[in-house]
């Protein structure tokens, strides 16, 4: 079971790096689809524009981040990621997972809602996004040490505590 668990590293890798990509990317497009709700726009092309929002926040971005997540909440524990980079990375996946919710309640606020047919500031929910993608995307190639906080031992190693399967060690 050990070797299987090892040889599943690189998929989990693969799919976590997938399914973030299009998280981050429908993250992206989806506040800038919402600008094309426009009190000018005819009623038709109004529902087309919903229904186009709807379906990639609900089919598309939310299972992508849903994968992402237990791909890399897997990886943590196969991988042993105990180091100080990792922390900080998972602060900004918090704030794009409140970023994510951001944007599905906009979805929601104005492709659902009658009379609210008009996107305030459709880059600001861009720049929230943004913000925690590049800060993940730094953490993750330059694994920064962080030397200058000192950690206390236990948020370095893992604990004493047994999964229900082995974990095989580096």
């Amino acid at each position: 079971m050990i070797e299987w668990l090892l040889s599943t590293v690189p998929l989990l890798k693969g799919v976590h790096i997938a399914a973030i990509s299009i998280w981050c990317a429908g993250l992206i497009v989806l506040p800038l689809m919402l600008t094309r709700h426009h009190p000018a726009v005819s009623s038709e092309d109004h529902r087309l524009i919903r229904n186009a929002t709807h379906l990639t926040y609900t089919l598309c971005v939310t299972p992508a981040a849903v994968i992402a997540v237990i791909a890399g909440a897997w990886l943590i524990f196969l991988r042993e990621a105990y180091m100080p980079w990792f922390y900080a990375k998972l602060v900004f996946v918090a704030l794009l997972v409140a970023a994510h919710a951001r944007v599905g309640h906009l979805v929601h606020m104005i492709a659902e809602k009658p009379g609210r047919r008009s996107a305030p500031w459709p880059y600001l929910p861009v720049a929230s996004v943004l913000v925690p993608v590049v800060a993940i995307l730094f953490l993750v190639l330059a694994k920064p040490t962080f030397d200058w906080i000192s950690f206390p031992e236990w948020l370095l190693e893992p604990r004493d505590g047994q999964l229900l399967f082995d974990v095989p060690s580096r």
